[in-house]
């Protein structure tokens, strides 16, 4: 740190001792000052005179007074007034007091607003002036009454100059603070949304690939002794069960690399397209799907061809783990007009929740995505027993500014868990009975 800066900090720290400095520096000027006389009357030269007790008195008053402008500047600027105001009257008006009154004028003016300064700069400026002009020694005329009324004037502008270039520098260091702050919040909310998306992937991919393995190995454990090669068949599903949902896993944990990472992973997204891989994989654990496409090769975008494909997912291990045995399920994509509509239906009578059982983020997990897209998602019980998930997505997608502004018509937001189905029925939105579901 220079000797410059430390001096402008300690001056900070010490306001009065730097008005007190300025007023011994005024002070000096005055005195200065009025030690010289014009000899012509018209300033072209200049000589020496001993000015009056009785003004030099006035200017140390005058002085003295500028060392508490900062704590009380019109009072201070009423008190240099009124004893330049008495040197006009009453003695030499050469004498340079009003330059007191000068600078008190400039502190008033640059610690308040502009109408203030002007009402306060004309009163000082027409008393002062009035005073030299009126009750002075001199012709009304002569260039030192003149003056009284230029330096004040002056001294009024450069105080609302100062003030309007310190109230310009705040405005820019709060705007720059408010940019600040919305960049490091729109950062933090960028962080949180890219946190929830990979954490309902990863739900969705652990979820359903476990919920295969677990029904797998159930299967496999149960033939074991009787029908060895039913045993075999239903390990090599766990197998393969357990290798895509590896693969999945290092995809979407891949997602958390750095950019230009060669280890990044490479291969696509799964959507709509692996649709039918999706649906031979839960057949091979017992439970008959049915897909139904009418979607006309509708070229999907990469996100509502991926929120498709997990809410199916989804839906399909939720069947798995809650509908009970003997259920069947339906799934069907329809493009109608803008949109595409998917549903997945089962007739499952469902099963009783587990004790100690806790709720999952199944229903929570589509209902973000479908939000973050601007469709809207339907789940609920159908009329006559089974289970019905709906959700409409705009093949356009609208970009959002916040994820999950628009809300869902699905009711309050559940989860699906081991044992939760009866739950997550009774949480969200149901369809009377009668109603078509």
């Amino acid at each position: 740190m220079s000797t410059l800066d430390r001096a402008r900090r300690s001056l900070k720290a010490h306001p009065l001792a730097l008005d007190a400095a300025i007023a011994a520096g005024v002070l000096l000027c005055m005195v200065a000052g009025s030690f010289v006389v014009p000899k012509d009357g018209h300033g072209v030269s200049w000589g020496v005179r001993t000015p009056d007790l009785f003004a030099l008195l006035l200017m140390v008053l005058g002085a003295a007074a500028l060392v508490f402008r900062r704590r009380a500047p019109k009072t201070v600027l009423a008190v240099t007034g009124g004893v330049s105001l008495v040197e006009f009257v009453t003695g030499d008006p050469r004498a340079p007091v009003a330059m007191s009154a000068v600078i008190a004028l400039y502190t008033v003016a640059s610690t308040t607003d502009r109408s203030t300064t002007w009402r306060v700069g004309l009163l000082t400026m027409t008393v002062l002036t009035a005073g030299a002009m009126l009750g002075g020694p001199l012709p009304w005329y002569a260039q030192e009454n003149l003056a009284v009324l230029a330096w004040t004037g002056i001294g009024a502008t450069a105080g609302d100059a100062v003030r309007s270039r310190r109230a310009v520098m705040q405005a820019i260091r709060e705007r720059a603070e408010r940019a600040e702050r919305t960049r490091e919040e729109e950062a933090r909310r960028r962080v949180a949304e890219e946190r929830l998306r990979i954490a309902r992937d990863l739900h969705d991919v652990v979820a359903h690939h476990i919920a295969l393995v677990n029904v797998q190995a159930g299967v496999a454990a149960h033939v074991m002794d009787k029908r060895p090669d039913q045993a075999k068949e239903a390990l090599a599903h766990v197998r393969e069960a357990s290798r895509s949902a590896l693969n999945e896993l290092r995809a979407t944990v891949g997602l958390l690399r750095q950019s230009g990472d060669p280890e990044a992973p490479t291969e696509p997204a799964p959507g709509l397209s692996r649709l039918e891989e999706l649906a031979a994989t839960v057949r091979s654990a017992g439970l008959p799907v049915e897909v139904a496409r009418a979607d006309q090769g509708t070229d999907l975008p990469a996100a509502v061809d991926l929120a498709a494909y997990r809410i199916v997912q989804e839906a399909l291990t939720n069947v798995q783990k809650h509908a009970g045995a003997g259920a069947r399920a339906e799934v069907s994509v329809v493009r109608v007009g803008p949109n595409v509509e998917i549903s997945v239906l089962d007739d499952g009578a469902g099963q009783d929740a587990a004790p100690g059982a806790g709720g999952g983020h199944g229903l929570l997990g589509m209902r973000e995505r479908v939000s973050a897209l601007g469709g809207t998602l339907t789940t609920g019980p159908r009329y006559g027993g089974g289970f019905r998930v709906h959700a409409i997505l705009p093949v356009e997608t609208r970009p959002e500014t916040r994820s999950g502004t628009r809300a869902d018509t699905s009711g309050p937001r559940a989860g699906t868990g081991p044992g939760t189905r009866t739950d997550s029925r009774a949480q969200t939105r149901t369809t009377a009975p009668g109603e078509p579901a």
